[in-house]
């Protein structure tokens, strides 16, 4: 058996006015996250795990953000199709922990259901999901609310 480790990170600047997708939820705030997709960090930082762990490169080599097609698109849409390439080279999940990192909102509350929608997006337990989050105390472009940003690793085997 063969295991590897990948690990993801991810920047979004947040504006006020657009929808924030988190996780692949919808999350009340009055700024929402800026990107060629629906700017859901957290999912692109899973992405790029998942692709690293499997020698397969990043997000961005395989769905640019100069690609009409890609505009506005569902990131979870991106997920489905990265657990596809994966595991079309036999690559199976074992566990993803990540840490979202925020000033506002605290995000606690939607854990779960991110969770519960990432789960079934990429058919594996959500025990196999850990979420965490954290401020950066008012320090940075996080802490003076003008982005958002997560880290991820992943561990998958074949």
């Amino acid at each position: 058996m063969k295991i590897r480790t990948g690990l993801g990170y991810d920047v979004h600047q947040l504006v006020d006015g657009k929808d924030f997708w988190l996780g692949g939820i919808k999350v009340e705030h009055s700024k929402g996250a800026v990107g060629h997709s629906d700017a859901d960090v957290l999912i692109h930082v899973i992405c790029d795990a998942l692709l690293g762990a499997a020698n397969m490169r990043d997000i961005g080599y395989h769905f640019s953000d100069t690609d009409p097609a890609f505009k506005g698109i569902d990131s979870k849409i991106l997920l489905k199709d990265v657990m596809k390439l994966i595991g079309n080279e036999g690559w199976k999940i074992g566990n993803i922990d990540s840490t979202i990192c925020l000033q506002r909102p605290k995000i606690n509350p939607y854990i779960p259901e991110m969770k519960k929608c990432l789960a079934q997006v990429m058919g594996i337990d959500e025990e196999d999901i850990s979420i965490k989050a954290t401020t950066t105390e008012k320090l940075g472009f996080v802490g003076k609310e003008e982005g958002v940003a997560a880290f991820a690793t992943v561990l998958i085997t074949k």
